[in-house]
């Protein structure tokens, strides 16, 4: 409870389980994520309820080979990889696995973050999102290459993490902005294979369907009758 930073860290693991925790933190407290992952092989996190004022959990460079399930996060920043990209060495990110989650009025939901400006090459692949609901979420699903979130730095550039392989299945509920699904990725390193199937996001309070916004990535809405189905024109 109130960690003055990261609740749990695991640097440098392999075969960790994590199961039955619970962590809490005010909403308001800065960089108090739940559970922060780096350079870690084969960590299992399962039945945790975690509500903090940044990430619940959060996934570092390095990561590999990560399985997520029965989360309960709010408030907070959702669940994370990244940021990436910022600092020479950093390994790749790989084999994420993040099933049966609830989010309940989160900043975010589900999110993949690099730096742009300067940012050094690694690549994020083998990563699947699948059975989550969100419950009045701001950013349901964000892939954001121009991670930049203080005055100091710079949303300009171009972000050389190449993010590949990643689903989104089942992703349901309500989102507190017009936007749910909103995937902006580097014109240097465009995303690649990117799929979203069985969406189902409405607008918090109402029956209006969220929409979704796309950039420079390849990506294909799967199947019929998903809310958003297409990305904006």
């Amino acid at each position: 409870m109130n960690s003055k930073m990261f609740h749990l860290l695991m640097d440098q693991c392999e075969n960790i389980a994590v199961r039955d925790v619970y962590i809490s933190a005010p909403k308001d407290s800065p960089n108090t994520d739940g559970i922060h992952i780096g350079n870690s092989n084969k960590v299992k996190i399962s039945n945790c309820y975690i509500a903090t004022g940044d990430d619940c959990i959060s996934m570092g460079a390095g990561t590999t080979n990560i399985n997520i399930s029965s989360i309960l996060c709010g408030p907070g920043h959702g669940i994370s990889i990244g940021s990436l990209g910022k600092y020479k060495g950093e390994k790749d990110v790989r084999g994420i696995s993040v099933r049966n989650c609830t989010f309940t009025n989160t900043t975010n939901g589900l999110r993949i973050k690099t730096w742009a400006r300067l940012s050094v090459p690694t690549t994020v692949s083998n990563v699947t999102f699948a059975d989550v609901r969100v419950n009045n979420v701001k950013n349901p699903i964000i892939i954001d290459q121009f991670y930049c979130p203080h005055s100091l730095c710079s949303h300009q550039g171009e972000s050389a993490v190449q993010i590949k392989g990643v689903k989104f299945i089942d992703i349901k509920g309500s989102s507190s902005s017009q936007v749910g699904v909103d995937v902006q990725c580097s014109k240097s390193k465009p995303c690649q294979n990117i799929q979203f199937s069985g969406l189902d996001l409405t607008l918090a309070g109402t029956t209006q369907p969220a929409a979704a916004s796309c950039s420079n990535a390849n990506n294909k809405f799967l199947g019929i009758n998903q809310v958003p189905s297409l990305p904006a024109s």
